[in-house]
């Protein structure tokens, strides 16, 4: 049977983010259900169409990538009750087909959303927002369970390494599980969470 690939797009770049980390928990949950891989995009330019075709080569490394998963388990911050720019900025770029011959690389794919944050919001609000850009991008999205984790500082030891909650590390369970069921639900594939 197919080994499914999930996909997590991080929306900061900071080395040790709270999200790259909840990231890093989520790929301990799910262990060897599937393969977890974090994608790194660091390097993606600033959408411009004077650079889009050809994609620089970033870009298209990114496509293939994103192509190749089963599923996309989007980690957002929440700057300013948004998603950040530099999501924004890669999304813009997946938006775009390589050519007339396929689709965009989200169109379909299935896709769920997490974020951690030092507030009381989670980052429910940067969500709300992000779920309507994919929704509109024609990914499949699964809306519920989402994990909205507040209180970030209150979470990490004495090194600032993130240390979730009991109530946090199973609501995160639960999602990971519920993601893998939709994704081999819309696979075809028996369940395997």
């Amino acid at each position: 049977m197919k080994r499914l690939k999930i996909l997590a797009i991080v929306g900061s770049f900071r080395k040790d983010s709270f999200n790259r980390q909840l990231a890093l928990a989520a790929k301990e949950i799910i262990g060897d259900r599937a393969d977890f891989e974090i994608l790194e995009y660091e390097d993606v330019p600033f959408f411009n169409q004077d650079i889009e075709h050809p994609a620089p080569k970033a870009v298209q490394r990114v496509r293939n990538t994103v192509k190749s998963a089963d599923g996309i388990w989007f980690f957002t911050p929440e700057y300013n009750h948004f998603f950040p720019g530099v999501l924004k900025n890669l999304i813009d770029w997946l938006s775009r087909s390589a050519d007339d011959s396929e689709p965009q690389v989200l169109d379909g794919k299935p896709a769920t959303i997490s974020g951690i944050s030092p507030g009381m919001s989670g980052t429910g609000i940067a969500q709300d927002h992000l779920v309507t850009l994919i929704s509109f991008l024609n990914m499949d999205v699964m809306n519920n369970p989402r994990a909205a984790v507040p209180n970030a500082m209150q979470q990490l030891d004495s090194e600032g390494r993130l240390i979730l909650s009991e109530d946090s590390y199973e609501f995160l369970g639960d999602q990971a599980n519920s993601f893998l069921n939709f994704i081999t639900k819309r696979m075809g594939l028996n369940d395997r969470a």
